[in-house]
């Protein structure tokens, strides 16, 4: 009992703060300054007068933060083991649920490069710095913004699909026209109809980098199509996203809400409730101002 106390512990330690944990804000904390400062680092050593004076220094911030990433890797799988399910075996205990986790293969890959240099030092190292870049995801940790982007384009994937269909077939189509329209005038930029598609693409987000337009009159009538086309469907996608992200806060305040409403319903909360809710409304990214007007309302139908 005591060991799995220990583990549930570690898991408390290393997960988001909740309520008064100093140990655990403090641990939070850390953690997140050590994977700012390793971002400032990794762009700082892409100046070359900077790494050149300060390159051994980087070196050893490097070696000490891989360190401390393995421990808390170690650490986590370890203590996983507090939520196994009575189905899975023994030596597992969850922890292979935590490894094939996002968070899991998240906190591998900002330990991997390093290991993989040692390992074989003959990969270019403009790749491994490119993927230590990706350590920045570890702050998914301590917030859901990422979950709340794949969830919410999860439930509207059906809108997604329909108007990224739109978006390829938009690509193909004025792609396709300015190939046929431009060609002849401009071989070494409208080559084939796969070559056009970068012009399509550019000109559908409304970037227009203007280093490949048309010189026909027939190419700038596409253009024009092709740019109004692009407004309307990147209008389309956005709506989609914003109407997403708006629907997944309101579904989180719904459940929190209902959760409430179930806890109070004899008229008091005891401080199990209280940490549940305060739980949930840290992993649902919720203000304590949102859930102190949930409270009331509830207080006021309650009535």
């Amino acid at each position: 009992m005591k060991y799995e106390k220990l583990q549930l512990r570690t898991l408390e330690i290393f997960d988001q703060a909740e309520g008064d944990d100093i140990l655990s804000k403090l641990c939070d904390y850390f953690i997140l300054g050590l994977v700012f400062l390793n971002i400032v680092a990794i762009l700082l050593e892409s100046v070359s007068s900077l790494y050149v004076v300060y390159g051994i220094y980087f070196k050893i911030f490097e070696a000490i933060s891989v360190l401390l990433f393995t421990c808390e890797y170690g650490l986590r799988i370890w203590a996983s083991g507090a939520r196994c399910k009575s189905t899975e075996p023994q030596f597992l205990k969850g922890r292979l649920r935590y490894i094939c986790s996002f968070h899991g293969i998240v906190d591998i890959i900002a330990i991997l490069p390093f290991y993989l240099q040692l390992l074989f030092p003959g990969l270019d190292l403009r790749v491994l710095r490119s993927l230590r870049l990706l350590r920045v995801f570890k702050l998914s940790h301590y917030s859901t913004a990422l979950e709340d982007l794949f969830s919410a384009i999860y439930q509207e994937r059906r809108s997604f699909v329909a108007a990224s269909y739109l978006l390829l077939l938009a690509i193909i189509l004025t792609s396709s026209f300015m190939y046929y329209a431009e060609n002849s005038h401009q071989p070494d930029k409208f080559s084939s109809i796969p070559n056009a598609m970068y012009w399509s693409l550019i000109t559908l987000t409304t970037v227009g980098y203007g280093d490949v337009s048309p010189v026909t009159s027939m190419g700038k009538f596409i253009s024009i199509f092709t740019a109004f086309l692009g407004v309307s469907i990147v209008a389309m996608l956005t709506g989609i996203v914003a109407s997403a992200f708006t629907n997944q806060v309101a579904r989180k305040k719904v459940i929190l809400e209902d959760q409430i409403r179930e806890a109070m319903k004899d008229g008091i909360l005891d401080g199990n409730e209280r940490r549940v809710l305060e739980k949930m409304r840290l992993e649902f990214g919720l203000s304590e101002a949102q859930t102190q007007q949930m409270f009331r309302q509830v207080e006021r139908d309650n009535r």
